[in-house]
C-alpha cells in the first residue's frame, strides 16, 4: 500500500480491520519496511489450538519479522482484554516499536482509550450466566441489564451481553458506569499511527469464504478434531469462528459442506459487527480502503 511510504517510523502503529482484510500482511509489510515487533489485538489468536482457525501468522510470517503473543495461551487458561493489556505494557516500554494488529476492537479500544477495572467476575455468577444463556438466549441477559449500559452495548454480540449481566450481577454497578471511571490509555491515540482497513462488503465476503475452505484444506479440521474429547462450547477458547461447526461435522450432525458453509457465514456476520464496532468507536482512526 502507498501510504507506507508516509507513516511515521518513530511512532507505534496500530492496524484495525475485519477479519480476512489483509491486516497481518499490512504489518508484516510496515516491519519490513521501517522495522519493528509485530504485537497481537486479536482474542481468538492469543489460543494456543487454533493456528489455522484463527489465521494465526504462518511459521514462514512469523520468520520474516518478530511476532508477539500469538498462540502463547493454552486451553482452559483465564484470558481477557486485561491479561492482554498487562501483556503489552513491557512491549510498549520496551526498545522495539510495537505494530499492534488485530480485529478484536475491546482490545484496541482499551488500549487507546482506558479500560475500566473491573473486580474479576466469580466462577458462580458465570455459571449462572452461562445456564441462562443456553436455556433462554441473551433476550433475557440483556432484559437484566441497567439503562446505561443496554443502551450502548452491541445487541448482536451475546459474549458482550453476558459479560455486562455478569459485572451487574457480581458488582451491583452496570458496565457503562464502570466505563466511566476508566483510567488513562496505555497508548493515547494521538501518540499512534492508527489504521482502520476499510473493506468493501462483497470484496471481504469473497475473501472470507475462500480462506475458509484454504483453512479447511490446511488443516482446521485436524486442529477441531484435536479438541473434540475437551470441548466447552461456552468457553472463550472454543469461540473460534468456524470450531463450533467443525465440531459439529466430527460430531456426526452436519457434513462437512454444511459445516464449511455455516462457518463462512458465520464469518461473514462476525465481520459485519466488526465494522459495525469500528464505524462506531473509530472514526478518528485514518480510515484506508482496500484493496
Amino acid at each position: 500500500m502507498d501510504f507506507i511510504g508516509k507513516i511515521d517510523p518513530g511512532r507505534p502503529v496500530v492496524i484495525a480491520g475485519a477479519t480476512a482484510s489483509g491486516k497481518s500482511a499490512l504489518a508484516i509489510r510496515i516491519a519490513e519496511t521501517q522495522g519493528g515487533v509485530i504485537v497481537n489485538a486479536d482474542a481468538l489468536q492469543v489460543w494456543e489450538c487454533w493456528r489455522m482457525l484463527s489465521a494465526r501468522p504462518t511459521a514462514a510470517d512469523e520468520a520474516r519479522a518478530p511476532h508477539r503473543l500469538y498462540g502463547h495461551v493454552g486451553r482452559g487458561a483465564p484470558y481477557s482484554v486485561g491479561h492482554w493489556l498487562r501483556e503489552v505494557a513491557p512491549i510498549l516500554a520496551g526498545a522495539d516499536r510495537p505494530i499492534i494488529v488485530g480485529g478484536t476492537g475491546l482490545y484496541l479500544s482499551a488500549l487507546t482509550e482506558g479500560l475500566a477495572e473491573i473486580p474479576p467476575v466469580p466462577a458462580e455468577v458465570r455459571a449462572e450466566a452461562d445456564a441462562i444463556l443456553a436455556a433462554d438466549g441473551p433476550e433475557v441477559l440483556l432484559a437484566g441489564l441497567d439503562a446505561g449500559t443496554a443502551g450502548r452495548i452491541d445487541r448482536r454480540n451475546p459474549a458482550r451481553i453476558q459479560r455486562a449481566w455478569e459485572v451487574l450481577r457480581a458488582t451491583g454497578r452496570g458496565l457503562a458506569e464502570w466505563q466511566e471511571d476508566t483510567g488513562p490509555p496505555l497508548l493515547p491515540l494521538g501518540e499512534a499511527t492508527a489504521v482502520v482497513l476499510d473493506a468493501g462488503r462483497d470484496w471481504l465476503a469473497e475473501r472470507i469464504d475462500r480462506r475458509f475452505e484454504a483453512m479447511v484444506a490446511g488443516g482446521a479440521l485436524e486442529e477441531a478434531r484435536a479438541v473434540l474429547d475437551a470441548w466447552e462450547p461456552a468457553a472463550p477458547w472454543a469461540r473460534a469462528i468456524g470450531a463450533p461447526e467443525l465440531v459439529a461435522h466430527l460430531r456426526g450432525e452436519t457434513t462437512l459442506a454444511q459445516a464449511i458453509g455455516r462457518a463462512q457465514a458465520a464469518s461473514r456476520q462476525y465481520a459485519k459487527r466488526q465494522r459495525s464496532w469500528f464505524r462506531g468507536r473509530m472514526r478518528r482512526w485514518h480510515w484506508q480502503p482496500v484493496p
